[in-house]
């Protein structure tokens, strides 16, 4: 019998993000492990997730790809982790969790690729330019503990992948607030146990 709640990962990818998102909702899930330019590109992964990327989630009959997305839905998924605030509360939550989706992800992307966009047409990207970016982050960490308020939401599993790997790859300026954010909501059993099962996964390096 197929398994009611499936992740579709590598441990060298966002992967590592969805299954920090799975070990906070305390959900039992099975895993599939695929291989870059082999079976994340073979005719069943493809039938699941045409993008032939990771991670993807099966739940039941419902397929969800991209993190934030996939963390949006664990947490509504599974109520009873308290993940997501109140519906009448999930502005910050909303808006945070897809900000890191969009602009802040495409400005580091870029700046990695060492795409420049000239000040002049910065108006025709969604995120301006990485300073502005960065500075609107910088005021949401400092605001509050967490990213949507006072607790621990979905919101800090995505928002805080994507700082702490930032700092730790060094496509981040090195800003205390972020550097004290990415520790403060990685100090969790959750990212704990999904990191150790994600090393575990990882090869070793080649000598």
């Amino acid at each position: 019998m197929a398994h009611d709640l499936m992740l579709y990962t590598n441990p060298m990818s966002r992967g590592r993000i969805a299954r920090w998102m799975l070990e906070e909702t305390g959900a039992d899930y099975a895993e599939t492990v695929l291989d870059y330019g082999t079976t994340m590109k073979g005719a069943d992964y493809l039938a699941i997730n045409p993008m032939g990327k990771v991670p993807t989630i099966r739940h039941g009959d419902q397929v969800i790809t991209e993190c934030a997305a996939i963390c949006a839905y664990l947490a509504d998924a599974f109520p009873e982790a308290g993940l997501a605030p109140a519906l009448d509360r999930r502005g910050a939550y909303y808006r945070w969790m897809f900000f890191a989706a969009g602009p802040l992800e495409t400005a580091v992307t870029n700046q990695a690729l060492q795409v420049q966009v000239p000040a002049d047409k910065q108006g025709f990207v969604g995120y301006g330019s990485m300073a502005a970016v960065l500075d609107a982050v910088s005021g949401a960490v400092k605001a509050s503990p967490y990213i949507a308020g006072d607790r621990f939401t979905a919101a800090d599993v995505y928002v805080g992948a994507q700082i702490g790997w930032g700092l730790q790859f060094g496509t981040i300026e090195k800003r205390p607030e972020f550097a004290d954010y990415a520790h403060r909501v990685m100090d969790r059993d959750a990212w704990r146990r999904a990191t150790e099962k994600d090393d575990a996964l990882t090869p070793p390096p080649v000598a």
